[in-house]
């Protein structure tokens, strides 16, 4: 992995976090009654991206790191699709959502590329 000392240092997970940063925003919007329901459930899955890519990198194992990119992989699939939910309940507007959906996807592009290197 090169100059790869930490995780911190995967663009990968400094994107993610970023991702993070952003669904909270989005979804501190969201009404009450969401609360514990999507809302809840859209920043369980974003905050999962970044950590299984940090815990996957403590493992110290080109396939136990792989393994918990596919996780983390799987968890930006699930947020790509409850931001989906999201906007057909009207929950965001459709501009936020195709930008916040392409951030998404730039990550998934990413992320992709860097388990072939694996």
């Amino acid at each position: 992995m090169g100059s790869v000392n930490t995780h911190r240092d995967l663009q990968i997970w400094q994107k993610s976090m970023k991702l993070v940063t952003i669904i909270y925003e989005v979804t501190s919007r969201y009404p009450d009654s969401e609360k514990f329901g999507l809302s809840s459930q859209i920043r369980r899955a974003a905050v999962s991206v970044p950590a299984n890519i940090a815990e996957g990198f403590g493992r110290k194992s080109s396939g136990d790191f792989k393994r918990f990119l596919n996780i983390s992989m799987g968890s930006l699939f699930e947020l790509q699709t409850e931001l989906e939910i999201s906007k057909n309940l009207s929950l965001i507007n459709v501009d936020e959502f195709a930008e916040v959906y392409e951030f998404t996807r730039e990550i998934e592009r990413m992320m992709s590329s860097f388990i072939r290197t694996l």
